[in-house]
């Protein structure tokens, strides 16, 4: 199964970034994904593959989508 993430979407990475967070948004995508670190605003480029396989949880879904209830 995909993971439902969209662009401005925030997630949890399984590794933490040097500057100690692993909280990213999703601000380009494609065939690589591009994103930016929540606490030093840092961006990399990496694979959607290996995205795929990286991310742990989706905190914040896109704008538009939550859930109503």
């Amino acid at each position: 199964m995909t993971p439902i993430y969209d662009l401005n979407s925030i997630v949890t990475m399984k590794k933490p970034h040097a500057c100690g967070t692993n909280r990213w948004q999703v601000i380009r995508m494609g065939m690589d994904i591009r994103i930016k670190c929540q606490a030093c605003g840092h961006s990399v480029l990496i694979p959607r593959a290996r995205f795929d396989r990286m991310v742990r949880t989706i905190e914040a879904p896109p704008h538009g989508e939550e859930d109503p209830s």
